[in-house]
């Protein structure tokens, strides 16, 4: 777990794997509960926003996706793909928001694993739905890629 994580982020942790893209587009966290499910967030700032001052939607889409992998970490066990992904903006936030993700695994067959999940931010009453969003994630060998 990364300790040095406070504020709104104290008890997240990042991903220790290596994803330039994500890396790149985040930084991006996530957290296991004590009941199973898996909370993920990041703050938002200014380079996550498009021309009009809110969250990108490309940026949205790609938290979601890094929230399937999140979400469905426990059943993955090892290298996998998005597949399929869809998504619904359902409302708009700007630079400064503490952006969340929860979800939950919908089916787990021998190859695939189908997941479901909302983007929000704020807590109780003030509560947004940023994006709903869906995927289906496949579980792949590690190959070297190709040059």
């Amino acid at each position: 777990m990364n300790t040095s994580l406070s504020g709104r982020l104290a008890g997240y942790e990042s991903w220790q794997g290596h994803d330039p893209f994500e890396d790149h587009a985040g930084p991006f966290f996530f957290k296991k509960h004590e009941d199973g499910r898996v909370t993920c967030a990041f703050e938002a700032t200014p380079t996550h926003c498009n021309g009009g001052g809110f969250l990108h939607g490309g940026m949205l889409m790609t938290f979601a996706d890094y929230s399937l992998f999140a979400i469905g970490s426990d059943v993955l066990e090892g290298p996998a793909v998005t597949v399929s992904f869809s998504s619904e903006f359902t409302a708009a936030a700007g630079a400064g928001a503490f952006v969340e993700a929860r979800g939950e695994i919908v089916q787990n067959t021998g190859s695939m694993v189908f997941l479901r999940g909302q983007v929000y931010t704020g807590t109780g009453e003030d509560e947004r739905i940023l994006l709903n969003f869906s995927g289906i994630v496949k579980r792949v060998k590690k190959r070297p890629l190709a040059d």
